[in-house]
């Protein structure tokens, strides 16, 4: 009875919280909030059409797990996770001891797959500078000369064209040469792809936002146009989203023990995941252990892989949604710390896929489907809805793709097929708890799939190398052909 109580008390301290804050939120819901630098706020009135066409609104909020954490009975979930990394830390000593008599941990893997770090620094140093300079200066150039131009239409597809150009060498072209040339590993190759992605969708929001400004603010005789600041865009490059404004909500001080502890738990998860693959996945996969291909061998690999698969995706979402961002997020001061909210409560697929990453969802929502809607004038949502996740599904692709080294297109299938299905079979009028059990069982079960291919593709690109470079032997998988022992 007494825990009860505890466990009440805790959790009305905490909806009290979230609902004051909501109650504050609502009471301006005409309102658009526009901080600025020095943590000030001014309010203009608008309507709700005006609210969409202004974007995403930024708020001082903190992530969801930090205030989930301050219930001592859900910390010990959290407890539990460390628990388990303990047992893994104490398992490997074992084995190590049994097998050769020692009790050293060795990272070998770990310090193979982040490999050529040099490679990687420069390579990320070029995407920076570029990004920082090139879509910034070219900005300025065009709305210099765009309202005192003769051909305002052919200034400005010349000048896209121009950076359009620039922007697929050096965005485009030049990653995946460092990362094809240079052989990078595998954590390596992930690192050089996703800046690469995460800088073209930088520079893009960049354009898009202050673009349409430029346009619509015409210069009087003998002014200057005004364009934003070198340092507010400096700023975005580095802060945790991945909508550009002038100015975000800012938090008054950095929290140092907050930034060392975050700091901690990145690290601490990245044993974790390597202890998972050490632990769980490379004694099932490797050569030594390898099996001719039945359907009887893939069911068992299969359900087999469910276990660290799913380990792996909260891991990943812990370590990056979590972690990463709001360490990025507490030394820049960012106040708005929403970078997903409580996808594990999803009841739909389609609920799920605007909770589980925020920051992506975002840029989706504002730059493509509804651009998508306005210039199709609202007519065609469910097209907007299929462009969005075509697109999500061909990066996702790429993206592993990349980092792998290997073509085997099991994310795109699961994620623009069965995805899309499960969008628009499982939507937001699924309601019941029952629907909750539907979704985990079906991330389980394609977390279990994705990893036990993953893992016999990767095996089979060592072992069975390919022959030849043409067009079918690239995206045909090895491991559909590939048979090898011990």
């Amino acid at each position: 009875m007494k825990v009860k109580l505890e466990v009440l008390e805790q959790v009305q301290d905490q909806l009290s919280h979230i609902l004051d804050k909501a109650l504050t939120e609502s009471v301006q819901p005409f309102t658009k909030i526009q901080p600025t630098t020095n943590g000030k706020t001014t309010k203009t009135p608008s309507s709700r059409s005006q609210r969409m066409d202004d974007g995403k609104v930024f708020m001082d909020r903190p992530s969801l797990l930090d205030e989930l954490f301050e219930i001592n009975h859900i910390r010990t979930i959290y407890h539990m996770f460390i628990a388990v990394l303990l047992i893994f830390c104490l398992s490997t000593l074992a084995v190590d001891y049994i097998d050769e008599g020692r009790l050293v941990l060795e990272f070998d893997m770990l310090f193979f797959a982040f490999g050529k770090l040099q490679t990687v620094t420069l390579a990320w140093f070029v995407m920076f500078v570029y990004t920082l300079f090139v879509p910034y200066c070219s900005l300025v150039l065009w709305g210099s000369m765009y309202h005192r131009f003769p051909s305002k239409l052919g200034l400005s597809l010349g000048m896209g064209l121009l950076l359009s150009a620039v922007q697929y060498c050096v965005l485009g072209h030049f990653p995946i040469h460092v990362v094809v040339y240079h052989q990078l590993p595998p954590a390596s190759r992930f690192i050089v792809i996703l800046e690469q992605i995460r800088f073209l969708m930088k520079s893009y929001s960049f354009i898009r936002e202050t673009v349409p400004v430029v346009m619509k603010n015409p210069t009087k005789e003998g002014e200057s146009p005004r364009f934003p600041t070198f340092s507010s865009y400096l700023y975005f490059l580095f802060c945790p989203t991945l909508i550009y404004r002038e100015s975000y909500p800012r938090n008054n001080h950095i929290r140092w023990k907050y930034v060392g502890v975050t700091l901690g738990m990145i690290l601490g998860c990245l044993f974790y995941g390597y202890f998972i693959l050490v632990r769980l996945c490379i004694p099932v996969f490797r050569p030594a252990t390898n099996q001719p291909f039945s359907k009887r061998t893939m069911v068992l690999a299969v359900f087999h892989s469910i276990l660290p698969g799913i380990m792996l995706l909260l891991l990943c979402f812990f370590a990056f949604l979590h972690c990463w961002l709001n360490l990025f997020g507490e030394l820049l001061r960012f106040a708005d710390r929403m970078f997903y909210k409580d996808w594990w409560n999803s009841t739909s697929f389609a609920n799920y896929y605007r909770t589980w990453n925020v920051v992506v969802h975002d840029w989706l929502y504002y730059y493509g489907y509804r651009d998508f809607l306005s210039l199709s004038k609202r007519k065609c949502r469910t097209a907007a809805m299929l462009s969005v996740f075509i697109v999500s599904a061909v990066v996702h692709e790429y993206a592993l793709t990349m980092g792998f080294g290997f073509f085997y297109p099991v994310m795109f299938c699961l994620f623009a097929v069965f995805g899309v299905v499960f969008n628009f079979t499982m939507n937001d009028k699924r309601q019941s708890p029952v629907f909750n059990v539907i979704m985990w069982a079906c991330l389980f079960l394609g977390q279990g799939v994705q990893v036990c291919l993953y893992c016999q593709e990767w095996y089979a690109q060592i072992h069975c190398p390919r022959t030849g470079n043409s067009f079918l032997e690239l995206v045909t998988p090895r491991s559909w052909s590939c048979s090898y022992q011990g």
